[in-house]
């Protein structure tokens, strides 16, 4: 499974999909092993030498075999049209936040949340929410990247976030929303900074563990709500009260773990010349950690509010 999505598993920049270099495996008819002294000599994921993109595997090797593989900057790719660089990046996230915000000013603008119209509201917000997984779950199946899927997963994403944000906002903790935007910008800046530092070191270890906590994470609260449907209440506590507190720091924890695995995907990907498609990949795959550390943090907010 390919999906970009924080609670399944990542797809990368390598030739067999898996997340860069840590996933792959030998292939058949690859380069020969022996060449000394370089260890991306053999050639990038990127060179087409027989028309396929994804013809040679840099890891073909032993991925164990340099360690520094792992902790230091790829290899730059050499500058050719078609070629992902990292304005392709940045202009295609800066594009698919830009619909998210906007679609999200709208519905909050649009969707009164007063006691006559809460209902109408939030339904409208759960439907393209559940448009917005369906949306997600296509695209992180398709072989390429999609920019109209990805623009329109972006679209009914905001109409959920506007709902959402605008009922905490207006009836729980007024001035949540911007609060939640703070703290997920500052989780951004801090895990860029920490990334670019090397602070943060993303491999094979890093990935493992990440998603093995995150599976965790979700299936706990997949359960925590099985019981609140079926048992009424909060459930079992997970998202309520002091634990409630606690589970949303870990989400926020976790989204920054997601973050760095994004930053280390374009990183790869700019390196070894990924197709310039796939910046709309790694946009798609940053609005998804990014919605999710805002949910984490307007939950937060609201669960605090609460208990005061």
């Amino acid at each position: 499974m390919r999906s970009r999505n924080p609670v399944f598993s990542r797809r990368g920049f390598s030739r067999d999909h898996g997340y860069a270099g840590f996933n792959t495996a030998p292939q058949a008819g690859g380069p020969a092993v022996g060449t000394q002294g370089n260890p991306y000599a053999q050639g990038n994921p990127y060179a087409q030498p027989s028309g396929n993109p994804y013809a040679q595997n840099p890891y073909a090797q032993n991925p164990y075999a340099q360690q520094d593989l792992y902790y230091g900057a790829p290899p730059q790719a050499p500058a050719s049209t078609g070629r992902m660089t990292m304005d392709d990046v940045v202009v295609r996230t800066a594009s698919t936040l830009g619909v998210l915000v906007v679609a999200a000013a709208l519905s909050w603008a649009l969707l009164p949340v007063d006691d006559a119209n809460i209902g109408r509201s939030y339904g409208l917000g759960i439907g393209a929410a559940l448009i917005a997984m369906v949306l997600g779950f296509v695209q992180s199946f398709k072989r390429k990247a999609s920019a109209p899927l990805i623009l329109a997963y972006a679209a009914f994403e905001g109409v959920f976030l506007g709902v959402v944000s605008s009922v905490i906002d207006n009836r729980i903790a007024s001035g949540a929303a911007m609060q939640a935007v703070l703290g997920t910008m500052a989780v951004f800046a801090a895990v860029l900074i920490a990334y670019k530092a090397r602070w943060i070191r993303v491999n094979r270890r890093f990935y493992g563990f990440v998603m093995a906590a995150s599976l965790g994470f979700v299936l706990l609260m997949m359960v925590n709500m099985l019981f609140a449907v079926f048992g009424g209440g909060d459930g079992l506590g997970f998202r309520s009260g002091a634990l409630g507190v606690f589970f949303g720091i870990v989400g926020v924890v976790l989204g920054a773990c997601f973050l760095a695995l994004d930053f280390k995907q374009v990183e790869d990907g700019v390196a070894y010349g990924a197709p310039r498609q796939e910046a709309w990949l790694a946009a798609f795959g940053l609005t998804l950690t990014l919605v999710w550390i805002y949910l984490e943090f307007l939950r937060l907010i609201a669960i605090l509010n609460q208990n005061d």
